[in-house]
C-alpha cells in the first residue's frame, strides 16, 4: 500500500492512523509513504516506523512569487517521479489524505488503474481532492452533504481517523497531571495552535499572560516550532511555575487527559480529536485557509451547542477572559462536554480500512 499525505499534522496523523490499523490487520503488509520534500512528514513518518519517499512539490501561493514560477516544473517533475514510484513499488492500493504530494501520486495511481481511495478531512474539499474525486474508487469523508464536491455514489461517511489513545481519557487524568508536574486539585487550560502553531493565539496569550499567572489555573501551551523561541524570550521574566510551554506536543492523549478546557484552531483533525476527548473547547478558526473552511468546521460544533467560537480578529481582546470564565462555569463545561461527545466517530479508522479491504479483495 502507498499512502500519501502531509504538509500539516491534519494530513499526516490520519495517514498514520490508517497505516497503523491496516498493519494491525496485515502485519506483513508493505507500506510506503509519499510526502513533500522539506515538509514535516519527512520526519514524522520515519519516527513512526514507516518508509517515506519525498517529491519535489509545494503549494501554489495566492500571490505572485518566485515559488509560483517554479510550480509547473515541480509539478511535472513530481508527476514523473510518482509514476516511477508506482511502477517500482507495484502497490495493490493507493491512499491519499491530502497535502501537496497527494496530487501527483494519486494521479499516477489512477492513470495506472490501481485501486485508490482519498480521505477528505474537512467540510470543504480542496481543489486537488475535487479533481481526484472524479478518478478514485472511494472517497471517505468526515462531514455530511459532501456530494456538492464529489460523486455521491463514491462517498462513504466515516469521520476522521484519530489516535486510538484519546478515546478513554478519564483513567489517565491523574497520571497526565503528574507527568506535567501539575497539582491534581487545580484546573488545567490547554492552548493549541495546530501542529505549526498559531500566531494570533500566541499573541493573545502573551498579551494576557499576567491574567493566567494570577488566576488559579495551570496551563499547557503549545506554541508551534516557528514561534517557540520568540515566546520563550518574551516570557522569560515571568513566573512560569504553573505554565508549561512546548513547541510541539507528541503525547496528545496525556495533554487532553490533563485538560479541563481547551483553546484550539478548528482544523478538521483537531475537531475530530476534541469530539472524542469530550472536553469543553473554545475554537479560534484560522482565517488563512481556503474558503474559510475552519469557520465552517467550528460552526458544525457551535450549531450543536458543543463548543464556543471566537473569531481570529477578536481573539486578542476576548480569548483569555472567555477561557478563564468558562473554566469556572461548571454547568456550561458539562453541557459542552456532553454535546461534543455525541459528535465523535471513534470507529472512523476501522471503517476506512474496511473500505480499503474491499478495494483489494
Amino acid at each position: 500500500m502507498i499512502i500519501s499525505g502531509g504538509g500539516t499534522g491534519g494530513h499526516i496523523f490520519p495517514a498514520l492512523a490508517i497505516a497503523n490499523t491496516f498493519k494491525e490487520r496485515y502485519p506483513d503488509a508493505d507500506i510506503l509513504f509519499v510526502g513533500a520534500e522539506g515538509r514535516m512528514e519527512m520526519t514524522r513518518v520515519p519516527e513512526s516506523g514507516y518508509k517515506i519517499v519525498g517529491l519535489w512539490i509545494s503549494g501554489l501561493q495566492r500571490k505572485l512569487t518566485w515559488s509560483n514560477l517554479s510550480f509547473p516544473i515541480k509539478l511535472i517533475s513530481s508527476y514523473f517521479k510518482a509514476g516511477k514510484i508506482i511502477k517500482d513499488f507495484k502497490p495493490d492500493v493507493v491512499i491519499g489524505t491530502g497535502g501537496y504530494a497527494s496530487g501527483p501520486i494519486m494521479l499516477a495511481a489512477t492513470k495506472n488503474k490501481i485501486p485508490s481511495l482519498i480521505q477528505e478531512q474537512n467540510s470543504y474539499a480542496g481543489l486537488t481532492n475535487k479533481r481526484l474525486g472524479q478518478k478514485v474508487q472511494r472517497i471517505c469523508v468526515a462531514y455530511p452533504s459532501m456530494e456538492k464536491y464529489f460523486p455521491k455514489a463514491k462517498l462513504i461517511f466515516t469521520g476522521n481517523p484519530v489516535r486510538k489513545d484519546i478515546i478513554d481519557l478519564e483513567a489517565k487524568r491523574e497520571k497526565a497531571l503528574l507527568q506535567f508536574a501539575f497539582d491534581t486539585k487545580i484546573k488545567t487550560l490547554v492552548i493549541l495552535g495546530g501542529s505549526l502553531g498559531a500566531r494570533t493565539i500566541n499573541e493573545s496569550v502573551l498579551a494576557h499572560i499576567d491574567k493566567l499567572i494570577d488566576a488559579k489555573v495551570q496551563v499547557i501551551w503549545q506554541t508551534g516550532r516557528v514561534y517557540y523561541e520568540d515566546v520563550k524570550a518574551r516570557v522569560s521574566s515571568k513566573d512560569l511555575r504553573k505554565i508549561r510551554i512546548h513547541d510541539f506536543l507528541k503525547q496528545m492523549d496525556m495533554v487532553y487527559a490533563a485538560s479541563d478546557v481547551v483553546i484550539s484552531r478548528a482544523g478538521a483533525l483537531a475537531i475530530s480529536e476534541l469530539c472524542l476527548a469530550k472536553r469543553p473547547v473554545i475554537l479560534v478558526p484560522s482565517p488563512n485557509v481556503a474558503e474559510d473552511h475552519q469557520t465552517k468546521n467550528a460552526m458544525s460544533l457551535v450549531n450543536e451547542q458543543a463548543a464556543m467560537m471566537i473569531m481570529d480578529v477578536e481573539a486578542g481582546s476576548l480569548l483569555i477572559d472567555a477561557a478563564l470564565k468558562l473554566m469556572y462555569d461548571e454547568q456550561q463545561c458539562q453541557k459542552f462536554a456532553a454535546n461534543v461527545a455525541k459528535l465523535g466517530k471513534p470507529n472512523a479508522t476501522e471503517q476506512i480500512v474496511n473500505e480499503i479491504e474491499k478495494l483489494i479483495q
